[in-house]
């Protein structure tokens, strides 16, 4: 039943885009100069993209998936990177490359994907987030914890390189909070990060008993044209979309709660390049990265430079509280040491680039508001 469901994905991608997509058994798999299949310039698939590493995103169709992929694509070729999930893929996600269903519970299902597409790089970003794992305890516990151990046991099984996202919420409010440094007490107070303490925990383990290559970056809040998903740096996204709409943006966090967070552009190109340093060129397996700091109200003030009259409302919830015990301010002193970490973005950039962005959809649904040049 199985393969059937095997071969029945990997006739839909070729009826989709043209190309054939095929699934190679790994018998008698010869190695290049850089360790990838040398039998990968005999194929049709990887035709433009030999000696190339295949890789499989998990949880793909998030905020952060579809950039990623397309980073990855440029780099090593549009059918190298191969993005999943257990939701609907939309037209243009199946347009751009590669798309398989994949369940990160269902272990058996993520080797058949792993074995049939020889992937070296596994990227899994499939988890619940902060407030959403709060409401969904059982199920937190199900995809963030249980899914990862069947990524690390699949990732070591077939020597895969694997990259697992950390986060702010890793942290705890027994620990410095500006700066928060890579090496330091964490216990964090949310089920989303205590998942992510026992994925980097988890990880090393890995690296130091398997060799396994693990990779995690904790990740601030991160900011992008996207609708907000459940976290609780997310206010930021929602002012920006409030601001263009109805110019009044009700606040969940107070004006004075200080987080850490980057451009997703930012992120995104990071991510890319943490990947592809060679791992002697790594101290560490874990690093913060990060951009900016900032507070609601100084949000507010530097959107006011296009919406004068944008106005904030103050109905701080119950993400005030996990706000409180998460970091400030990211120490990311290492990650521009080992690895040449380097953000572009600055607040001012940020909200520019923000604006710039999103009047041409709000313009076209006829619900922009005036907006200063």
């Amino acid at each position: 039943m199985r393969s059937q469901l095997t071969r029945s994905l990997m006739r839909m991608y070729a009826t989709q885009s043209g190309t054939t997509l095929q699934p190679r058994a790994i018998t008698s798999r010869t190695q290049s100069e850089n360790g990838l299949s040398g039998r990968r310039d005999n194929h049709g698939f990887y035709n433009a993209v030999k000696n190339r590493p295949r890789i499989l995103i998990t949880g793909s169709l998030g905020q952060l998936g579809p950039g990623l992929a397309r980073i990855l694509r440029e780099r090593y070729g549009r059918d190298n990177v191969i993005m999943s999930d257990i939701n609907r893929a939309s037209e243009s996600v199946l347009e751009s490359g590669p798309f398989l269903f994949a369940d990160v519970l269902d272990m058996r299902g993520l080797r058949e994907i792993c074995v049939n597409y020889e992937i070296d790089w596994l990227i899994h970003f499939s988890a619940l987030l902060s407030a959403v794992g709060e409401s969904n305890l059982p199920l937190a516990m199900q995809v963030n914890i249980q899914g990862l151990h069947n990524i690390l046991e699949v990732s070591r099984m077939h020597k895969m390189k694997l990259f697992v996202p950390s986060t702010i919420g890793a942290f705890g409010p027994d620990s410095p909070r500006n700066p928060t440094p890579d090496l330091t007490i964490q216990r964090p107070r949310t089920i989303y990060g205590v998942s992510k303490v026992h994925a980097e925990l988890m990880g090393e383990y890995y690296h130091h008993k398997f060799g396994l290559d693990f990779r995690c970056l904790r990740y601030p809040g991160v900011i992008s044209t996207d609708q907000p998903g459940g976290g609780t740096t997310d206010y930021a996204l929602k002012m920006f979309h409030d601001a263009l709409t109805t110019k009044v943006h009700h606040c969940y966090l107070k004006p004075e709660t200080r987080l850490p967070m980057m451009y997703i552009d930012d992120l995104l190109t990071a991510t890319a390049d943490f990947l592809q340093m060679p791992d002697n060129q790594l101290s560490m397996r874990t690093y913060n990265i990060g951009a900016v700091d900032f507070t609601p109200e100084e949000l507010a003030m530097e959107l006011r430079k296009f919406v004068p009259d944008l106005e904030v409302v103050y109905n701080p919830d119950s993400r005030q509280a996990i706000a409180d015990s998460w970091p400030q301010r990211f120490d990311f002193g290492n990650a521009i040491r080992d690895w040449g970490y380097h953000p572009l973005y600055n607040m001012s950039a940020i909200c520019e680039i923000m604006v710039q962005s999103l009047l041409p959809r709000y313009k076209n649904r006829g619900s922009l508001i005036e907006v200063k040049e």
